[in-house]
C-alpha cells in the first residue's frame, strides 16, 4: 500500500473543502435569487407569502430549525404535537420574512464569505441592502443528503437561538402544551 506525501493531501483537502463550500452556497445563491424574483414581481403581501413558501420551504429545514428552537423539551412532545409546532413554526417564520418586504421591491444581496466550522456544515456570510439600510445575515446550512438552511442569524441575532430563549421559559411553565398556545397566540399575531 502506497501512502501519499502529506504535502500532496493538502491541495486534495482543499479542494474538497472548496467544492464542499461551491454546493451550499450555489444552492443558496439559487434560492435567494428565486426568492428575490418573486419578491420584485409580488401584487401584495398574501401572493408574496404564497409565492415564497415552496421555494422557501425546499432549503429551510423547518423540522430541524423548530427542533432546536424548542430544544430538549422537544423530546416529551407526542408526535401530533411536533407536528403542530412544526406547521405553526413554519407559517411564523414565512409571515416574519415575508413582513420585511414590500411587495414590487427587492433587496439586493451580496454573498461574501464561506466558512466550514465542521465537515457537512456551511455558514455562509451575505449582505443585503434594502431601503437603504444594509443588514448582515449569515445563513447556516447543513447537508442532509442536500443542503438546507438550519438557522439564520441576522445583525448577530441566531433565528432559532432567539426563539430557543423564548420557548424554554413557556416550555418550564408548562411543558408542550404551553409552547404550542405561544406558538398559537404568535401565528395569530402576525398575519
Amino acid at each position: 500500500m502506497r501512502l501519499f506525501p502529506r504535502i500532496l493531501l493538502f491541495p486534495l483537502l482543499a479542494t474538497i473543502a472548496l467544492a464542499s463550500n461551491d454546493g451550499a452556497e450555489n444552492r443558496l445563491k439559487e434560492s435567494v435569487n428565486e426568492v428575490v424574483s418573486i419578491a420584485k414581481s409580488a401584487k401584495d403581501r398574501a401572493s408574496l407569502i404564497t409565492a415564497v413558501q415552496p421555494p422557501l420551504e425546499k432549503i429551510l429545514n423547518f423540522q430541524i430549525m423548530t427542533r432546536r428552537s424548542v430544544g430538549p423539551g422537544w423530546r416529551q412532545f407526542t408526535p401530533d404535537q411536533q407536528a403542530e409546532a412544526i406547521k405553526l413554526f413554519t407559517t411564523l417564520i414565512l409571515r416574519t420574512y415575508t413582513a420585511k418586504f414590500t411587495p414590487g421591491e427587492s433587496p439586493a444581496v451580496v454573498f461574501k464569505t464561506s466558512t466550514s466550522p465542521e465537515p457537512g456544515r456551511e455558514e455562509i456570510t451575505t449582505s443585503a441592502e434594502y431601503k437603504g439600510s444594509t443588514y448582515d445575515v449569515v445563513y447556516r446550512m447543513e447537508n442532509q443528503g442536500g443542503w438546507e438552511i438550519t438557522d439564520v442569524v441576522i445583525e448577530g441575532v441566531s433565528l432559532v437561538g432567539n426563539y430557543r430563549a423564548q420557548f424554554d421559559g413557556e416550555f418550564k411553565q408548562g411543558g408542550a402544551n404551553a409552547v404550542l398556545k405561544a406558538l398559537r397566540r404568535t401565528v395569530a399575531d402576525t398575519k
